[in-house]
Order: structure tokens, then C-alpha cells, then sequence
């Protein structure tokens, strides 16, 4: 008898993921493709995000997670940067609404300490203004990193150790993934990158263990509906093993 398969792995894809992520790459470059400042692309970027949500939203998507700012992006110049701020700060105040009224829970990961409290306060309003929304889970990854992500969990669990919580033997991969950003989501079934790039950036890099991926060679601002559905359409395609064969995969959930 084969080993036994966790019933929370899917064997396949099916027809939908529930958890895609998307790295929303390609602002600057569209927005220099256009002969437009760079925080033009950006603002179109925002377009795309509605149109990924909407489409998400209507095929059943569970999660959506969204890269919108990394730890790494602190580097780019100071304007962008404060641009990218504002913009941020704008969405917030004018997306969430819209968001309520839809029934989708927005969740933001990342570290907040690095943003102003103004920012850090519209952050908090808008994740208990959704709260218990139920639709869908839109997660927004701000000043996030997969590195940031492992360390901070890896710190809470040992401090409970420390704390005589915990023993050592005590940590498994499952304890770890509690204690992540998402922990209590679904691991992404689906990674997206737009705009050619073909690496994950410090991206989740726990939770894509296992994640197909799918690289699309437009860039963000253009990938609205249909780009998206193409998406999803090609992840219907694919088979996942987790480490099985395809005999495996094809036999009855009862003889594995």
C-alpha cells in the first residue's frame, strides 16, 4: 500500500486555485513605454489590481495575494518611493469601500514599522473594516520579504521556548507555518509574475514550496481580465504531484 496522502494536498490542480499570489511587476516600464513618469505606471497599476480582484473574486478565487511593496524597494529613488506612499495611502482610502461592499477581507503582511502612522493607521482601519467579510481574502504584502517572514516567525517560536513553552523537539514544519504571515490562510496554489521576469524576488518564499508557477511576459498595468483568465486557464492544465507519479496521481483516493 502506498503511502498516505494528506488530505489537505490536492493531487491535481482542478479547475481553480483557491490561493493565487501575483508579483506585480513592469509599473516603470510600461510607464517609460508610454513616455510617462514612473509613478504614472504605478497609478495605472492600480487599475489592473481592480480588474485581477474583480476577475478573482467572480471565478471563486479564495485568496489573492498581492506584492505591492518589497523590502528591497526602499532602494528606489526617494520620489518613487514617496509616491508609491501616497499612492498607497490613496488606495487605501478609496479602495476599501469598495472592497466592504463586495464582501472581501483585506489583510496586510509585511513589516509596518517602517511606515508613517498615519499609513500604519489607515492600515489597521481598513483590515477591521473587513474583518469579517467573507468572499474572499485580498492579502496585501507591504515592506514584505519571504526572509523577513521566516525570521520573524523562527523569533516567535523561539521565545517560546525560551518562555518553557516549548522543547525544541517540538518544532515541526506546521508550528513554523503557524507563525508566518498567512499562516492561517491556504499555501498559494498559483504564483503569477508579469513583465518577463522569471525568479520570485524574496516572494513567500516558504509558502511556494510546492506552487505552480506562471510568468507572463506583460507588463502589470496591461494585465487586466483577460490576462488573467489566461492564467488561470493554464494552472486548470497543469498536474500536481507533490512528489507522487502519475500512476499514483490517477489511482482512487481509497488504494493510496
Amino acid at each position: 500500500m502506498t503511502a498516505s496522502v494528506s488530505a489537505e494536498i490536492p493531487l491535481s490542480a482542478g479547475s481553480q486555485p483557491r490561493h493565487v499570489a501575483i508579483i506585480m511587476d513592469g509599473n516603470n516600464r510600461w510607464a517609460k513605454s508610454h513616455k510617462l513618469a514612473g509613478v504614472s505606471g504605478h497609478k495605472a497599476g492600480v487599475k489592473a489590481v481592480r480588474s485581477v480582484v474583480e476577475t478573482c473574486a467572480r471565478q471563486g478565487v479564495e485568496v489573492l495575494t498581492l506584492f505591492a511593496f518589497s523590502s528591497e524597494n526602499w532602494r528606489r529613488p526617494e520620489d518613487e518611493v514617496t509616491a508609491l506612499m501616497r499612492l498607497f495611502l490613496f488606495a487605501l482610502e478609496r479602495e476599501v469601500k469598495k472592497l466592504h461592499r463586495n464582501n472581501i477581507r483585506l489583510k496586510i503582511i509585511g513589516d509596518r514599522t517602517a511606515f508613517s502612522d498615519n499609513l500604519q493607521s489607515h492600515m489597521f482601519k481598513a483590515e477591521e473594516l473587513t474583518r469579517h467579510n467573507t468572499q474572499m481574502t485580498l492579502v496585501i504584502a507591504a515592506n514584505y520579504g519571504g526572509h523577513w517572514d521566516i525570521t520573524q516567525a523562527s523569533q516567535a517560536v523561539a521565545r517560546k521556548v525560551q518562555a518553557g513553552e516549548l522543547e525544541p523537539s517540538d518544532i515541526t514544519d506546521d508550528l513554523i507555518q503557524q507563525h508566518l504571515s498567512i499562516g492561517d490562510l491556504p499555501m498559494p496554489d498559483l504564483m503569477i509574475r508579469t513583465a518577463g521576469e522569471q525568479r520570485i524576488s524574496n516572494f513567500m518564499l516558504w509558502h511556494l514550496a510546492y506552487t505552480e508557477l506562471y510568468f507572463s511576459p506583460v507588463f502589470w498595468p496591461d494585465f487586466q481580465e483577460s490576462e488573467m483568465e489566461l492564467a488561470l486557464k493554464a494552472y486548470a492544465g497543469r498536474k500536481r504531484r507533490f512528489g507522487q507519479t502519475d500512476d499514483q496521481i490517477a489511482a482512487p483516493a481509497s488504494e493510496q
